[in-house]
């Protein structure tokens, strides 16, 4: 993908709530796509809207057998499972701008915690999304801003659960289908992507809708006598 567009609809998205964007999609003919299921909801809800650029990779059930060990024993087969199992390839991968969309089949599996996503956001990655739990050490997640939104929360590890199947292809996340190279926006709303090939249109209408709601707020908070904020300031103010 090109990188120089990828900064640049990023950039066009930034300022943009979820529901600008809902709104956006909505002026363009695409009043019944784009929006996650309400379920996929978001970890840490202090955290403000995150955009970027849509990273997949799809994993399977793990179909066993599993493992008549325990103990040490356990700890080996784990050790391989890791590495010849469920892998993340899709890690290797990671550029300036990345939105992880990370299809699990609604698995109950902590595939996301407190340590990985650190590897990742290290890389350039702006936030997760996952259809099934995906995330786990919450608490530690919370506290170090993971920005991740999953269906809900998972305590078992990655090993006789599910194995790594492939990436870079679209998947199906909350009954939308997300190419890599969508544009994808995130924030207490939920999550929306928009088609690459429809995301400069969607902009331009999601900022006049967004641009409108500012300045009619804009007049009510000063008939209010609020201090003014930046959920109602203009963009260059």
């Amino acid at each position: 993908m090109d990188k120089n567009a990828n900064k640049e609809l990023i950039e066009l998205f930034r300022h943009c709530r979820v529901t600008d964007v809902r709104d956006g999609m909505d002026w363009m003919g695409y009043h019944s796509y784009g929006t996650m299921d309400y379920k996929i909801r978001p970890l840490n809800r202090t955290l403000k809207t995150v955009v970027g650029i849509a990273r997949t990779a799809r994993y399977l059930p793990f179909e066993g057998p599993q493992p008549n060990v325990i103990g040490d024993e356990y700890t080996k087969w784990a050790s391989w499972y890791y590495q010849t199992v469920c892998t993340d390839p899709w890690m290797q991968d990671i550029e300036e701008g990345d939105f992880i969309i990370l299809d699990v089949c609604g698995i109950d599996v902590g595939l996301l915690g407190s340590n990985n996503t650190i590897d990742a956001l290290y890389k350039g990655a702006v936030g997760f999304v996952t259809n099934g739990g995906g995330i786990r050490d919450t608490d530690e997640c919370i506290i170090q801003n993971v920005p991740v939104w999953s269906k809900f929360v998972s305590q078992g590890m990655d090993q006789a659960r599910i194995r790594y199947y492939e990436k870079d292809i679209p998947v199906a996340i909350g009954g939308v289908a997300v190419y890599p190279g969508d544009v994808i926006v995130a924030d207490g709303d939920g999550v929306i992507a928009v088609p690459r090939k429809i995301a400069y249109d969607v902009a331009k209408y999601a900022h006049q809708e967004m641009n409108a709601d500012k300045e009619q707020r804009r007049e009510k908070y000063e008939k209010m006598g609020w201090e003014l904020d930046d959920t109602v300031k203009p963009i260059n103010e």
